[in-house]
Formats: C-alpha cells, structure tokens, sequence
C-alpha cells in the first residue's frame, strides 16, 4: 500500500498582540496639575509684547510636558535635552523669561527645586592659575537642581589672550552640561551676533543647546506701555501731557547709543521721578494726586528732549 505523505500543519495564523497597556492619561488634566499655565500667565504680566518668545516657551512647556506623559506610559528613555540660549539686546527680558522657565521646569519635575542662579564671566573665571576651577565648580553648586543663567556667555571665551582662564571654565561647564543634564539646565544669553560666534568657535556649547530663543527689541508703543506698567506698581501715572512727551522721548532716545530696551525706561523714570521730588518740594502742601502724577515738565527736563540753549539734566 502506497504510503501518503503527511502534510505539515499549515502554519499557525498569527495576530498582533495587543499593547501591553491600553492606559490613557488626560493631558488636559495633566496640564492643570502641573499649574504652569500659572507661570505663563505671569509672564504675561509681567513682560509686555514678546509675543514670538511667549509662544515658544509655551511651545516648549507642551513637547515637555508630553515627553513628560510619554514617560509615564514607558514611551520614553531618555530625559529630553533642556540646554537654551537666549539671544537679544539689553533690555528685553531675557533674565525674567529664565526666571519663569526655571518654574515651569520645575513644576514638570524636570529640574528638583526650580531656582534660578544669574552670572557672568566674572562668577566664573579666575584671575591666576587654580582660581577658576573652585569658583566654577561652587557656581555649578549652587546651581544644582535648577536652572544657571549665563549672561554675555561669549566673554568666557577671549581667542586673543592665551593666557586667559576661560577655556577652563568652559570646559568644566561643558562636561556637567553633557554629564548632569538631568539635575541642571544652562541658558546662555547674549547679543545674537557674538554669541553666534561664541558657538563657532566653541561647538561643544551649539551640540549641547536644544532650544534657541531670540528676544526681539520693543516698539515705542510696547516702551511706553512698560513705563505705564512700572508707573503703576510704584503707584505713580502719566498725566496725558507726560505721556505724549515720553512717547516723543522713547522715539528720540532709541536712535541713541546705549539703548536698552526696558532699562532704558526704567532708568528715565527713576529720573522723572526725581525731577518731580524736585519740583514738588517747594511746596508747602501736595496732594495725593500731586505726588502719583508725573508732568509733562518732569520728561521734557531730561537733555534727550531740551533744545538748544535750554537747561539741560540727565537722560
């Protein structure tokens, strides 16, 4: 009798398998529990215009927070790079902006404790050999758990003097940038124009910086907004005379050198404001009004604005 081959058993049908977790998480929920929508609503409190740099950070605050998601559902494996640079003139709220992304770290459990410690090159390099490593290694310190501002970062770095101990400093930073990415975050902060070559001939720090935000200058109208702002928490105001001579200011002083954005402002208020103590001494009695109300007088005084043959007082 012929003997029947046997025929293999036809392949097993095969499904995919399921997830091992069909969890979902409320981002909505997860938002609110992180109350950072607190902090960016602060800053828009606290710094007029600056729109493009507002809605990066929030743009930043949600990859965070959904990277933040992601790991929690074990989608994620490694701690996204939070490193920045904050290019910008004088003025424009860079440091403040640090201050508040510092938080929102924080408040996502991406740095411990959410401080903010601001230096410059003088915090950080020494004047003789064996100096720099030890203020470098405290700042870094102080630091730990939170975010560490570096303004005018390109002076660390001077090419010309070669006897200059900032390349020790950054070497230093860039080992703990790259090695303790997940207990401290670096902003770098400066001109646009020098810090982009601070990042060519430095290319550690540019492979090392995730997110690069510029700060652009204020209009007259977002300046004369500021003053208005820094007037009121002072409880001081504009009469409208003032106000029209501070616009007429803000477009004169803009075209000088030196011109610092909201500095600039608030230092030519703390000058009304001391032409107004002035002007309002002689008197015997003053009104609540008076003493809130800066005049048209106490702008116009300042040498931007006086003609020529005129009493002239600072800017």
């Amino acid at each position: 009798m012929p003997v029947r081959a046997e025929r293999p058993d036809p392949p097993a049908t095969t499904t995919p398998a399921a997830p091992a977790s069909e969890a979902s998480i409320d981002l909505e929920e997860a938002y609110r529990s992180t109350q950072i929508q607190e902090v960016l609503d602060q800053l828009d409190r606290e710094l007029v215009g600056l729109k493009p740099v507002k809605t990066r950070i929030r743009e930043i605050a949600a990859l965070l927070l959904v990277e933040r998601v992601r790991k929690q559902l074990g989608l994620s494996a490694s701690a996204p790079t939070l490193h920045m640079s904050f290019t910008g003139n004088p003025g424009t709220g860079k440091t403040t902006v640090a201050l508040r992304m510092a938080q929102i770290l924080h408040r996502l459990g991406y740095v411990r404790q959410g401080h903010l410690v601001a230096v410059t090159r003088d915090d950080l390099v020494g004047q003789y050999i064996g100096h720099t490593a030890p203020k470098t290694k405290e700042v870094l310190k102080r630091a730990m758990g939170g975010v560490l501002f570096i303004d005018e970062a390109y002076y660390l770095y001077k090419q010309e003097n070669e006897r200059d101990y900032g390349q020790e400093a950054i070497e230093i930073l860039l080992q703990v940038m790259e090695n303790q990415r997940e207990d401290l975050v670096v902003i770098l902060a400066g001109y646009a124009d020098r810090m982009d070559s601070f990042f060519k001939a430095n290319p550690g720090f540019r492979s090392r910086i995730a997110h690069h935000l510029d700060f652009p200058d204020y209009t007259v109208d977002e300046l004369l907004a500021i003053a208005r702002l820094m007037l009121a928490q002072q409880q001081y105001r504009f009469s409208a005379e003032a106000e029209a001579a501070f616009r007429e200011y803000l477009v004169k002083r803009m075209q000088q050198p030196h011109f610092a954005n909201a500095r600039s402002v608030r230092n030519a208020l703390d000058r009304a404001r001391l032409r107004q103590a002035n002007r309002l001494f002689s008197r015997r009695q003053v009104s609540a009004d008076a003493l809130m109300t800066i005049e048209a007088e106490d702008i116009r005084a300042s040498r931007v604005l006086a003609g020529p043959g005129k009493p002239q007082t600072p800017a």
